[in-house]
């Protein structure tokens, strides 16, 4: 029963953490200029919210690989970690941007003004995600916590996250695909995590269900 509960208590988590994603990511394509502050901080609070259900999910994961096979319980340490240094890295991205709209006495455009978050959670962002998704891939795959499509849709995103690294290396105009700041380095990335983490969240969910004691025969 601790296990399904698990599986239920992770799923759930993946799923507020994509949907709040999913609806995150549309709201910096609203405004062509600097947003107002309500769409930033709308924005940001959304954010905040899935990272924190994003942390919810790293910590189920590494729950159930402790309970189905405790000798993967060092890879999902891994990914705990990494998930969470994650979380940790770009909630700081958030409140760095946060505070500077609230300071702000005209509209600005956070993600070009605050010079230092687009590193956070871009360049780093990407290999922290890399190394997240490269772990979380072994611990779902080898002990069979997770159908193996996971495990290998988890690999091809930490690969295409792995290549927006250097993207530091090309300015900061987010109009451009390859910039430190640039659509294709963030708000591409951030959506196919999202819907990567819908899937993931309901194919959790949905596995509690196989795991549920057949009901004891009637004599």
């Amino acid at each position: 029963m601790n296990d399904i509960i698990a599986r239920r208590a992770t799923g759930l988590a993946g799923i507020t953490a994509a949907v709040c994603f999913i609806i995150e990511v549309p709201l910096y394509f609203l405004y062509s200029g600097p947003p107002p502050d309500a769409n930033v901080l709308t924005r940001l609070l959304i954010g905040i919210v899935a990272l924190a259900a994003l942390i919810l999910f790293v910590t189920g994961v590494r729950e159930l690989i402790k309970q189905v096979s405790p000798a993967y319980e060092w890879i999902g340490t891994v990914a705990f970690a990494t998930g969470l240094v994650y979380a940790t890295v770009t909630l700081v991205s958030s409140g760095l941007e946060a505070g500077a709209v609230i300071a702000a006495d005209h509209p600005i455009d956070p993600t070009i003004t605050v010079s230092g978050t687009y590193i956070l959670y871009g360049s780093i962002g990407r290999l922290l995600l890399a190394l997240f998704l490269t772990a979380f891939g072994c611990a779902v795959t080898r002990p069979n916590v997770l159908p193996r499509w996971v495990g290998r849709s988890a690999y091809v995103l930490a690969a295409v996250n792995l290549a927006f690294v250097p993207s530091l290396f090309f300015g900061n105009t987010p109009a451009h695909f390859y910039a430190a700041n640039g659509w294709g380095s963030t708000a591409l990335m951030g959506a196919l995590l999202s819907y990567w983490l819908l899937a993931v969240g309901i194919s959790t969910y949905r596995s509690a269900a196989r795991r549920t004691p057949a009901p004891a025969p009637v004599l």
